[in-house]
């Protein structure tokens, strides 16, 4: 929730306040130390950096210095770029209608400069809230320096305007994020003679536009995000604007099996889609995620981004509201029937190193079976099963299925001694009929591959 915005409307009325200009380094650094002190989160959603990067970050921003974050896709690099503004002030005043957000007590384009001198204290100021003060640009081929810094207005030369005159200028995106934070993700695509046009930015804090004799220093802290192999073997990022960059801090996938699942109970949207996946299956596709990872028939310079394991979540979610759909059945639980589809929604997701052309899906496959035989053996493992053992003794066989309800399933098994057990060690706390229908066919899964059931798939998720 924002706070009140400042009342102050004029130059006069904003020195009476006592308001201190400080630059956006200063800023940053003032309120980063201010929080560090507090005990405050600096980070708010950044899972899993606590000991690794932020510590790297913080002495960057401490430092003043612009920053390069190198790491593979999925790795939270825009999202930890971006929870920078909060560490900006909640607002901040600049001059009313500035392009490039001039601060009443020291303007630099030629138009505040103009007003200033005409006005005095009467200079009308207003006020902009931090989230206006982030300007962010993907590097795409296409980006010009245009874009970035700026170009000539044909329109205000069309009004009359010289082309001398340094009002005819159109300010590209670096100019009008002045005062604030300015971030271009995938440094490397960005065409080389692109990347000499921020030559000065970082180093000078000043911009050239079409040879203009047009000094305006800058303000900003500029961030960058790349990844590692384009940054250090492809050569993509001119070595003088690599030096100019103060600090590089390297990312990573999570790094413990537990920040896996925060991450994933954080980011996946499962409320939204209104079913309940429960613990054994959120820890299935956070360990298949880690399996992905470490894969030796995956590229690992590609990387397995985080987005893998949340869209398994949300898929396997998905297929749960389905059946629910399709059958009637209420409170949809998520289950192990609902796990199959994830492998051909998540393929497109991974690069595969060239010896596993056309194998890719039955590699997915093996890795998701070995997730939920390791996440059997760390939850229903040490468990006594005999219960449900028991009921195939005599050869009996049960028919499960992403389509077959919960009420259904538990039917076709019938009463089960232990299952209480068995639902309280996955924590399943309810008494619901999908909770139960989860624990079984979990608990199933798991006795078929320890070997100890038998299991025949007959087709469109089946069993």
């Amino acid at each position: 929730m924002r706070d009140s915005k400042p009342q102050e409307t004029t130059l006069s009325e904003l020195r009476t306040s006592g308001h201190v200009q400080r630059s956006v380094k200063a800023e940053l650094r003032h309120n980063l130390l201010t929080r560090l002190r507090s005990g405050e989160n600096r980070f708010p959603g950044i899972v899993g950096f606590d000991d690794t990067v932020l510590p790297h970050l913080e002495r960057a921003l401490i430092a003043g210095h612009d920053l390069v974050l190198l790491g593979e896709r999925g790795q939270g690099k825009t999202r930890l770029i971006r929870t920078l503004v909060g560490l900006l002030d909640e607002w901040t005043p600049v001059i009313d209608g500035c392009e490039i957000n001039d601060h009443p007590y020291e303007p630099v384009c030629v138009r505040c400069r103009r007003l200033a001198a005409e006005l005095g204290d009467a200079l009308p100021v207003s006020w902009k809230h931090r989230s206006e003060r982030y300007g962010e640009k993907l590097a795409t081929p296409d980006t010009s320096v245009g874009d970035l810094i700026g170009d000539i207005d044909p329109i205000k030369v069309a009004e009359g305007r010289t082309l001398g005159d340094p009002e005819t200028v159109h300010f590209g995106l670096v100019p009008r994020t002045n005062r604030g934070i300015f971030s271009i993700n995938e440094l490397p695509d960005l065409a080389e003679r692109i990347q000499v046009a921020l030559l000065n930015v970082l180093e000078e804090r000043d911009i050239q536009i079409r040879g203009y004799a047009l000094r305006l220093p800058l303000d900003v802290l500029l961030v960058a995000s790349a990844n590692p192999e384009d940054y250090t073997n492809r050569g993509r990022i001119i070595t003088p604007l690599k030096d100019r960059f103060g600090a590089e801090i390297r990312t990573h996938y999570p790094l413990e099996h537990s920040t896996e699942l925060e991450l994933i109970r954080q980011e996946a949207g499962l409320v939204d889609l209104g079913a309940e996946v429960p613990d054994h299956l959120l820890e299935i596709i956070g360990r298949f995620t880690r399996l992905v990872r470490e894969s030796t028939a995956v590229d690992s310079r590609s990387g397995v981004s985080a987005r893998f394991a949340i869209a398994g979540a949300e898929t396997v979610a998905a297929g749960a509201v389905r059946r629910a759909a399709l059958t009637g059945e209420e409170n949809p639980v998520a289950r192990v029937c609902d796990l199959p589809a994830v492998v051909p929604t998540l393929l497109g997701k991974v690069e595969f190193e060239v010896s596993e052309e056309g194998r890719e899906q039955e590699v997915l496959e093996h890795l998701l079976r070995r997730a939920t035989a390791e996440t059997y053996r760390h939850t229903l493992g040490p468990a006594d099963l005999t219960g449900l053992l028991d009921k195939f003794d005599s050869g009996e066989t049960v028919e499960s299925g992403e389509l077959i309800a919960a009420p259904e399933l538990l039917h076709r098994i019938g009463k089960v001694p232990g299952l209480a057990k068995i639902m309280e060690r996955l924590g399943l706390t309810g008494e619901s009929p999908g909770q139960a229908a989860a624990a079984l066919e979990f608990a199933l899964e798991g006795l078929f591959l320890t070997r100890r059931l038998s299991k025949d798939d007959t087709g469109t998720y089946r069993t």
